[in-house]
C-alpha cells in the first residue's frame, strides 16, 4: 500500500477511487497539498501514449476523443492524464515516441520556460521497465522505448533535487509530473492546488519514494477517471491506462 510509504506526520492517505491490475488511483495530503496520484505497474498495467488521431490525422486534444477511441477498439480507459509541455497545434515540444515510432525527435533547447530549464528529461516505457532519464544521457543510451515523452525540468535525478530549485520559490501553479519509484512503479501526481517546484520535487522524492521524477505542465494540467474530469484545455500527448 502507498500509504506504508508516507510519513504519517506529513500526509493522509485517502481512500482509493479507482482500482485494477497493478492501477491505484488515490488521493494524499502532502505538506499541506491535495495530490490526485496514480500508481502504474508497467508489464500488468496497460500505460500508452497517445497524440494523433490515426482515422482523421489530428490531434485528439480531450480525454473523451481518446476514451471513445479505445471504446471502438474494446478498451475501458481507467485513468488519462496529460502528457509533457507541448507547443501550438497541439504538438508536443520535445521528444515523443508511440508504439516504438519517433513522432516527434528530442529537442535539445537550451532556453525557452520550464522545459528547456535544464537539466530536462524523457520519461519512457519499455515493456515491464519505465524511467526517468536526463535528456544527453537518453541520447546517449537509447532504450528503444514503446512509448517516451521529453519535458522539463527534472524534479528529481538520482534521488537530488533540480538545482535549480529554491524552498523559497515564488512561482505556485497548479503542477502534474511522473516519477519511477524505488518499488519500481511509476506515479503520476496532479497537485489540487498552487505548488512551487521546490515542494513538488519532494513530494516525489520524500513522500512517494522516486528518486527519478519528470515535470509534465502546468496550470492546465488535468486528469481522468471513470467518475472524475478536470480537463479545461486541450492536449498534445495523453497517457491512458485502460483494460
Amino acid at each position: 500500500m502507498l500509504a506504508r510509504l508516507l510519513p504519517a506526520f506529513m500526509l493522509l492517505t485517502l481512500t482509493s477511487c479507482t482500482v485494477a491490475y497493478g492501477l491505484n488511483v488515490t488521493q494524499v495530503v502532502g505538506n499541506g497539498m491535495l495530490y490526485t496520484v496514480a500508481t502504474v505497474e508497467p508489464g500488468k498495467d496497460r500505460l500508452e501514449l497517445h497524440w494523433l488521431n490515426p482515422t482523421t490525422g489530428k490531434p485528439y486534444g480531450t480525454f473523451e476523443q481518446v476514451t471513445a477511441r479505445l471504446k471502438k477498439q474494446g478498451q475501458t480507459v481507467l485513468f488519462a492524464t496529460n502528457s509533457g509541455i507541448y507547443a501550438p497545434g497541439p504538438r508536443p515540444l520535445g521528444l515523443h515516441v508511440e508504439k516504438g515510432e519517433t513522432l516527434v525527435k528530442v529537442n535539445n533547447a537550451r532556453s525557452g520556460g520550464n522545459f528547456a530549464l535544464l537539466p530536462n528529461g524523457v520519461f519512457w516505457v519499455k515493456g515491464t521497465r519505465a524511467g526517468v532519464t536526463e535528456t544527453q544521457a537518453y541520447q546517449r543510451n537509447d532504450p528503444q522505448p514503446e512509448y517516451a515523452t521529453q519535458s522539463g525540468p527534472l524534479l528529481v535525478q538520482g534521488g537530488k533535487l533540480h538545482p535549480e530549485f529554491n524552498r523559497n520559490g515564488t512561482s505556485f501553479k497548479v503542477r502534474s509530473g511522473v516519477g519511477v519509484c524505488q518499488d519500481g512503479k511509476v506515479r503520476f501526481a496532479v497537485s489540487a492546488g498552487p505548488v512551487n517546484f521546490y515542494s513538488f520535487a519532494l513530494f516525489f522524492r520524500d513522500t512517494l519514494k522516486c528518486p527519478d521524477a519528470l515535470y509534465l505542465d502546468g496550470s492546465i494540467s488535468a486528469y481522468q477517471t471513470l467518475d472524475t474530469n478536470t480537463q479545461l484545455v486541450n492536449f498534445a500527448g495523453i497517457w491512458t491506462v485502460s483494460r
